[in-house]
């Protein structure tokens, strides 16, 4: 039943890769961020720490090996990567989709769990906290690399838009004055309880397969 097992592993490590990449391509467009302006960043934020560290953590406590994070972050973004060249195939600029920064935040994860010596508690509060405080820090800093979102959502707009969804200028400051410390603030709380989410998966998929 062993290969079974590792079978149900990997099956769902993929299912949770190709999800956090439809994840990013329907809220990490140009067209996401412009519609609700800096709102929409606070949303993306916990919307992405918590994907990347449900899938991180299952996947690096089923090894049990530190470095299992990181390489769970980089088949997120590769996958991301292959879905932008999709737009860019039919006609859209290739950084019309943004790719989040998974990989920093996923190491961050990696490097608790090996500096306490594999404890999964730690891994759970102090690399959950770590992975919700930097992953917004590093998206900004990704964003602010990136064209105008304004020009971009407006010369191409998404062609599944729905009509109340139209492109607006977005009200910069009008709701929060610092959406990465919110973003930060909010996904550092909740990475702690869906990265022990991960980590209970991991159990209970291995008390399933030995039933």
């Amino acid at each position: 039943m062993v290969w079974l097992r590792r079978t149900t592993h990997y099956l769902f490590i993929v299912v949770v890769a190709v999800n956090s990449t439809l994840l990013t391509i329907n809220a990490g467009d140009y067209i996401f961020y412009t519609d609700w302006a800096w709102t929409s960043f606070v949303v993306f934020s916990i919307s992405q720490s918590t994907m990347l560290v449900v899938g991180a953590i299952y996947y690096m406590l089923f090894t049990g090996v530190p470095g299992t994070a990181t390489y769970y972050a980089t088949i997120m973004t590769i996958y991301t990567w292959v879905a932008k060249g999709a737009w860019f195939a039919l006609g859209y600029p290739y950084d019309f989709v943004v790719t989040p920064v998974w990989i920093p935040s996923a190491m961050l994860l990696d490097l608790t769990y090996w500096a306490t010596r594999r404890n999964k508690h730690a891994a759970i509060i102090i690399g959950g906290t770590l992975v919700g405080l930097s992953l917004p820090i590093f998206n900004m800093i990704n964003l602010l690399l990136v064209r105008d979102p304004l020009e971009v959502a407006f010369k191409y707009p998404r062609p599944t838009l729905p009509p109340y969804m139209t492109p607006i200028e977005p009200q910069v400051g009008k709701f929060y004055n610092s959406p990465v410390a919110l973003g930060s603030g909010a996904a550092a709380v909740l990475s702690v309880p869906i990265a022990a989410l991960g980590a209970k998966l991991n159990t209970w998929t291995y008390r399933w397969m030995a039933a």
